[in-house]
């Protein structure tokens, strides 16, 4: 054997010894001193007292680490500046963590990338290849507004942070709080009153929110009416002649995707203009914040008093929206926001 091949044969060796050391280590990088918490799907998982290197594999999950107070642990992130702008400008340490695909996320690379601890979403990332590296996975999904401040709880309780269970408990505080005051002013609104709402995730193709869904409870706690109630769950394919068939009083666009005339071409679906909600000028973009607020976020809070003053513009001012988007990046994120800052959101843009 020359020389070239026997440097070539030792290369080989050290780089296996490497990997094999590399998947055998994962409580290496972790705390020597473990404690048991438990997921969205009841599982039990041993993670470290104080995990310091988080890999946070769900989009809407990072701005529950964020206003916990945890976007500095954060060092590999599904999130994109592109994807959510107003994430990365109120949150700007998560400029440093590793982006990755939820779809093709390699184990290796989270052991190289010294992670204590993963946050995933059971139906984006294959948690499977991560447990048999060994390593700590919380599944934190959730479908609707329980499921939303049970996944921030046990957050927290992870984190193991007193100021993550102080916002934790604050924030559902706040939540039955303001769920509570949107309750009393509308409540004396017969249903009859209460407009027809229809949340579209897609124009092209149209795509409706239904029943037994985040956004069902937000527009019923907001006063309003789910025009597709007959159909169930989220992004539901429909067509034009069903929309008007429904004929909502109030058209509501998901943040981030531009309204009918507003693209590039300016086009106007095909009997768009027949809607009654389009007639009345009744069709509005939801904000986008961290995360669209109408999705799964922490921005519910906010979402909830915002569809309340659309949907009942006389018994809501706007005033009051903005006040409370200070007070809620300020208290939980730590940043003022300006009042160009808040249009700008309300309107579904980005920063500047």
């Amino acid at each position: 054997m020359n020389r070239r091949s026997v440097l070539s044969e030792v290369l080989r060796l050290v780089l296996s010894v490497a990997t094999v050391a590399v998947m055998a280590m994962p409580s290496a990088y972790a705390e020597t001193e473990q404690r048991t918490v438990h997921d969205m799907t009841g599982a039990a998982v041993a993670v470290p007292v104080a995990p310091r290197r988080i890999a946070d594999l769900w989009f809407a999950h990072n701005e529950v680490l964020a206003m916990l107070g945890a976007a500095d642990r954060i060092v590999v992130t599904v999130d994109r500046p592109q994807q959510q702008p107003w994430l990365f400008y109120l949150v700007p340490e998560l400029a440093k963590a590793r982006h990755v695909s939820p779809g093709g996320i390699d184990p290796e690379s989270l052991l190289a990338d010294r992670v204590d601890l993963a946050f995933v979403s059971s139906g984006l990332t294959q948690a499977s290849g991560l447990r048999q590296a060994s390593l700590p996975v919380l599944d934190m999904t959730f479908q609707d507004v329980g499921g939303l401040l049970r996944s921030l709880t046990l957050t927290a309780d992870a984190l193991n942070d007193p100021i993550a269970r102080e916002r934790a408990a604050r924030y559902r505080r706040e939540l039955d709080e303001e769920l509570a005051r949107i309750e009393k002013i509308i409540g004396n609104v017969s249903e009859d009153r209460k407009p027809r709402v229809l949340h579209l995730t897609s124009i092209a193709p149209l795509q409706v929110d239904g029943a037994h869904t985040i956004v069902d409870q937000w527009i019923h706690s907001a006063g309003g009416r789910n025009a597709a109630a007959s159909v169930s769950g989220v992004k539901r394919p429909v067509t034009a002649e069903q929309i008007a068939a429904w004929d909502p009083d109030i058209i509501i666009v998901q943040g981030g995707v531009a309204l009918p005339g507003h693209d590039a071409n300016g086009d106007v679906p095909t009997g768009w203009d027949s809607f009654r909600a389009v007639k009345s000028g009744h069709v509005f973009a939801n904000p986008v914040g961290m995360f669209p607020w109408d999705r799964y976020g922490t921005e519910f809070l906010l979402q909830v008093r915002w569809a309340a003053g659309v949907l009942h513009p006389d018994l809501f001012a706007s005033s009051d929206l903005k006040d409370a988007m200070k007070r809620f990046y300020h208290d939980y994120i730590s940043r003022d926001l300006s009042d160009a800052d808040l249009d700008r959101m309300l309107s579904g843009r980005g920063p500047v």
